[in-house]
């Protein structure tokens, strides 16, 4: 089986470490078996073959073969197709897994990541654009509570899904903004203690340690 390549930054700063999205990657592969290897790029230069490869200047980007592919969740629906420890092949299941993942990218995500970034910044003015976006996030994450009740993940079995909403959560969750949603701070703690993930988020904090 050839080898995949993830290209990931080849240092950022320590705020953002276990949270930089080639760590959902790294988790996908994990839990799939399959071989790769990690590649770095600049994070203060950014050159024009890493724009050729990802058109925004992020990362990650996954080199399979003759395929190029950039954008997390484009990337896990490459390796979903690849394996089905990642995406089942029964087609009814395999829906239930895609409607999930772009739920997570698109439903859920957009909501954590705004949120996350004010948290970041220390941003405590209580503006009407702030109350609406806490409203925002506050309304996907009860929906996210209801869903989560009796499941254990989102399509049946862990899925490609269930890491990209995991990982949109988990933003949230780091600024303790999961307080009152403990259903889904059980579905991040049964993720994020699955052997695939330990090793993922050992590795990615260990690679940027080593940059320093």
């Amino acid at each position: 089986m050839t080898e995949m390549i993830l290209t990931t930054f080849d240092w950022v700063p320590e705020t953002p470490r276990g949270y930089v999205r080639d760590l959902r990657v790294r988790w996908a592969l994990e839990e799939a078996g399959l071989p790769y290897r990690i590649e770095g790029v600049p994070f203060r230069t950014r050159d024009a073959e890493h724009f050729s490869r990802q058109p925004f200047g992020q990362v990650p980007w996954l080199t399979d073969g003759a395929i190029s592919i950039f954008e997390s969740g484009a990337i896990l629906l490459h390796l979903g197709e690849r394996s089905d420890a990642l995406m089942p092949a029964d087609p009814h299941r395999r829906s239930e897994v895609i409607q999930w993942l772009f739920a997570a990218l698109n439903s859920v995500e957009m909501a954590s990541v705004p949120w996350s970034l004010f948290m970041f910044t220390g941003d405590t003015v209580d503006t009407l654009g702030r109350q609406t976006l806490d409203k925002f996030l506050a309304s996907r994450l009860q929906h996210m509570e209801t869903v989560l009740t009796g499941r254990e993940w989102l399509a049946g079995s862990f899925s490609v899904a269930d890491i990209v909403m995991v990982d949109a959560l988990r933003l949230v969750d780091r600024f303790d903004g999961l307080a009152e949603h403990p259903t889904c701070r059980d579905y991040i703690a049964r993720a994020t203690a699955r052997p695939s993930f330990v090793k993922a988020y050992a590795d990615q904090m260990a690679y940027y340690a080593a940059a320093d």
